[in-house]
């Protein structure tokens, strides 16, 4: 990932960003901080000392505070066709800082809007691109995740299922009941016809 978090220098610039900068470049950002905060304040149209400002912010690993401020940029030079350089450069290093963090889908806009303001930014397309590989990956294996964990609920309910009761008899001994019942009826049979014999006949009325 490439980074551009470095201050901008223009001819004839505020002497609080000139000294800012040379603070940002001598480690000392929260001077530098402050020297762009005086030259904002001298002229809120100051896009360099604001730029500047943000890029120090994220040097120093406030990278909150630093995307606050490139927010602020990108909304003060939506309108303004002169600060469109500026405005690309925030959108890219916006970009940086949400990659930094694992926050894909943020940098992907931010490296696309950078894209749309300066289409010939190699740096930004570079980035852009391997987002969105970075992104296709994560969503291919969170659906290889998905199906394996499907696959693992569908086999813990067939373990959950209660299995239909068995016989304690085996076929041997079943046979073996069934032709004792049977035989048992026949018995039963043979004695209701010894004990009743042949009907008597009912003597004739005369």
């Amino acid at each position: 990932m490439l980074f551009s978090f470095t201050a901008t220098g223009v001819m004839g610039q505020d002497g609080a960003v000139r000294e800012g900068n040379k603070l940002n470049k001598e480690g000392k950002f929260d001077e530098a901080v402050a020297e762009y905060d005086k030259a904002i304040a001298r002229n809120p149209a100051d896009r360099t000392a604001g730029y500047n400002r943000a890029n120090t912010l994220a040097r120093k690993g406030d990278k909150p505070a630093a995307l606050e401020s490139y927010d602020k940029l990108i909304a003060a030079t939506t309108t303004n066709s002169t600060a469109k350089d500026i405005q690309e450069r925030a959108y890219y290093d916006k970009g940086v800082l949400h990659q930094q963090q694992q926050q894909l889908d943020e940098s992907i806009e931010a490296w696309k809007a950078a894209l749309k303001l300066d289409p010939d930014d190699k740096q930004a397309r570079e980035n852009l691109q391997k987002a969105l590989r970075e992104k296709q990956q994560q969503q291919q294996k969170q659906q290889q995740q998905q199906q394996q964990q499907q696959k693992k609920d569908q086999q813990q309910d067939k373990k959950n299922q209660t299995p239909p009761p068995q016989s304690r008899l085996n076929q041997k001994q079943v046979e073996q009941l069934l032709k004792a019942l049977e035989q048992k009826e026949k018995e039963v049979q043979k004695k209701m016809q010894q004990k009743g014999g042949s009907p008597n006949k009912p003597e004739k009325d005369w």
